[in-house]
């Protein structure tokens, strides 16, 4: 029995071994001084991947609207944190902001504009992905990144192939 209840756990935590945690910044974290439109750049962010911001207490961390993330304006965020030490789930495709709203930290560059896209690799529905890059930019956007920080799972056949392997280790051990 404790063997069955090993493998039912093993199973229900085999997903959740290919979802990314980035560090926002890395080891520098959620900063005045970081540059989060190139610390953005040759990420891919999946569907439950998460977001850690690390910061001490003269930053917050504000989800805004696409606009307001251009304004830097806080005053109509979306979702607000204080922590120090946050950790966001991106649960859904699509666009997402983040800004400091602390005044003038946004306006100085404390701001992260990501894409999210579903987690069998198809991109968001929305065309328009964020830019990190003043908006008077002619430049036309980069051609989305590969997977950084994560293995490929190829269409889940590293999924299939781990459920096989333990799949027939167990029954292995049983037999």
């Amino acid at each position: 029995m404790a063997l069955a209840a090993a493998f039912l756990l093993l199973l229900l935590a085999t997903p959740a071994a290919y979802a990314v945690q980035y560090t926002v910044g890395d080891s520098t974290g959620w900063t005045s001084t970081g540059d989060y439109t190139t610390w953005v750049q040759g990420k891919t962010f999946n569907v439950g991947d998460t977001l850690l911001f690390k910061y001490d207490s003269s930053h917050k961390v504000d989800e805004v609207s696409k606009s307001d993330y251009g304004n830097c304006n806080s005053g109509n965020s979306l979702k607000s944190y204080s922590d120090g030490n946050t950790v966001i789930t991106l649960s859904t495709a699509g666009s997402m902001y983040f800004i400091c709203p602390t005044v003038g930290h946004c306006a100085g560059g404390m701001k992260l504009a990501i894409d999210v896209v579903a987690a069998s690799g198809n991109t968001p529905s929305n065309s328009s992905p964020p830019s990190g890059s003043p908006s008077g930019s002619s430049s036309s956007p980069p051609p989305p990144p590969t997977r950084s920080g994560a293995p490929s799972i190829m269409n889940n056949a590293g999924l299939i192939l781990g459920f096989s392997l333990v799949l027939g280790a167990v029954l292995a051990v049983m037999s």
